[in-house]
């Protein structure tokens, strides 16, 4: 499945170690690209729409940080719209390897200036590495035993938030051009999350069922009066997918909807369309995900069914082939 981060390579870097996509500080993209995704973000939310961006769970704290101060009049929000505290949990959803090495440095029962660190953080600058200082006063000093707490609390937020504050200002300005005013500030960070991207509980795949609706099933000229009931292809389907392991069931679902997860209100909310594309039984099936829709061709069998919709599942990427 293609991902924001895959369509625009440019406006976010990725940890192999990560599932999750972060800001890229050095950037050649304009402002304008991060007012629009996060923009985008906004209206996700605003149209109760999915969202595949695998931003990791403290960009969500940070927006709320970020965010217009509520009207004095109302009681005090639940999440504290101050300067924000970055951890190295924090750090380890999108560097895990730095951050296990930064753990490794506070842990470290001899003398740390052995290890020959300064104030400095060292950062990737497409082919080359770059120093940058983290003292308040840029001179470089070592880091000892009694510092190395203040070390690690430089290096992390300058990783988290200094170094892409050019990129996050716009960004911030987009999803608050969309999603302004008081009630925002009710939700959590873990809330917005869930409204944006959707939910990862096991998919239920009966309230899937129950809710979809199915287009241009015919028997001739006459449109079948409930095709869940009466066509075979559609039974086949849902027994396919009910059979299916949770992950399996979940690319499925990525391939209809193009996101492997469900709103934020439940599956009830996720409404599939199944839609007749044919009789030619030797083509695959088609998704179209902006509306949610799987077109499914005659197919002779169920054992056929499932072969051809596990084949387009299993070897289509976004919008091109493996």
């Amino acid at each position: 499945m293609a991902t924001v981060s895959d369509l625009y390579p440019g406006l976010f870097v990725h940890d192999d170690e990560s599932p999750f996509c972060y800001f890229n500080p050095r950037s050649f993209e304009t402002s304008d690209h991060y007012f629009l995704m996060g923009a985008l973000l906004g209206l996700a939310i605003y149209n109760s729409a999915i969202l595949d961006i695998a931003l990791p769970p403290f960009v969500f704290k940070k927006l709320l940080a970020a965010g217009p101060t509520a009207s004095s009049t109302q009681a005090p929000t639940p999440f504290s719209r101050t300067s924000i505290q970055y951890t190295l949990d924090d750090l380890a959803e999108i560097r895990p390897g730095l951050a296990r090495g930064l753990r490794h440095l506070l842990a470290y029962a001899g003398n740390v200036e052995d290890l020959s660190l300064d104030f400095v953080a060292e950062v990737d600058n497409y082919d080359t590495k770059e120093q940058v200082p983290l003292s308040r006063d840029s001179k470089v000093r070592p880091v000892t035993n009694a510092n190395r707490q203040e070390f690690v609390s430089l290096y992390t937020r300058y990783l988290l938030d200094t170094s892409v504050s050019r990129q996050f200002e716009p960004f911030k300005r987009g999803f608050f051009t969309v999603c302004s005013g008081n009630a925002l500030s009710l939700f959590q960070p873990e809330e917005i999350e869930l409204l944006v991207r959707g939910s990862d509980e096991r998919l239920d795949v009966q309230a899937l069922k129950a809710v979809a609706v199915y287009d241009n099933w015919r028997r001739g000229q006459i449109p079948v009066a409930d095709p869940l009931k009466e066509v075979n292809l559609i039974q086949w389907f849902w027994e396919f997918f009910e059979d299916m392991d949770p992950k399996s069931q979940r690319r499925i679902l990525g391939f209809i909807t193009g996101s492997d997860r469900i709103p934020a209100l439940g599956a009830a909310s996720l409404v599939i369309k199944i839609g007749f594309a044919g009789k030619d039984y030797r083509r695959y099936p088609i998704a179209r995900t902006c509306f949610n829709l799987l077109m499914l061709y005659k197919y002779r069998s169920k054992m056929e069914l499932a072969e051809k919709v596990w084949r387009a599942v299993s070897e289509s990427e976004g919008f091109g082939l493996k």
